[in-house]
């Protein structure tokens, strides 16, 4: 990410910004709300156009398709089942079934997918939203608030996750407020404008 502007309607939130992730590196932005940490990575994945500035992944400007974001809402339909929306969400990261079965397995989501999602607890449905993740392998990992609604035991393997991502030459970049439970280096947005 190189010389990034970036407001949102009339407010400036992020003025001049550089920074990198490299292949098995990790970096957490941190900053109070308001300081526009969900905003940079929707200007990362692209859904947000910065005022000025380029985001690039090894030289390409347009990579959309090698990365997952992963919001703080869930994006799921509630009145879907957990299988509908696991398997519409994965295939349209490209996941075969393989991948989708590992996912199911990771997450422990097998008892859920008869389920509506309207039912599920906030934290069942984060793992659903997560396992785009795991089906689909992509290299940057955009993760906004992921520990929000998890208890200790999914925070702990949300981090293995990360370990293996990591370990592979996957790359994250996380907004968040909660200590994180893997490596990472920190972006601190609080004062950045």
């Amino acid at each position: 990410m190189r010389d990034l502007t970036v407001a949102r309607g009339d407010r400036l939130l992020i003025r001049d910004l550089s920074f990198s992730v490299g292949p098995g590196e990790a970096v957490v932005l941190t900053g109070p709300n308001g300081a526009g940490k969900t905003s940079l990575l929707r200007v990362v994945a692209g859904l947000l156009k910065p005022m000025r500035g380029a985001v690039e992944l090894s030289g390409e400007s347009e990579w959309a398709d090698r990365l997952h974001l992963i919001g703080h809402q869930d994006g799921l339909k509630a009145g879907r089942t957990a299988r509908e929306e696991l398997d519409f969400w994965c295939r349209w990261a490209g996941a075969n079934g393989a991948g989708i079965e590992r996912a199911v397995e990771t997450l422990a989501l097998g008892p859920l997918l008869p389920l509506p999602v309207r039912s599920l607890s906030a934290g069942q449905r984060k793992r659903l939203a997560m396992a785009r993740l795991v089906a689909a392998d992509r290299p940057l990992w955009l993760l906004d608030e992921p520990l929000a609604p998890l208890d200790a035991r999914w925070r702990e393997n949300l981090g293995l996750l990360a370990d293996e991502h990591l370990g592979t030459g996957g790359m994250i970049l996380a907004a968040a407020h909660d200590p994180m439970p893997f490596e990472h280096g920190v972006l601190d947005l609080g004062g950045v404008a």
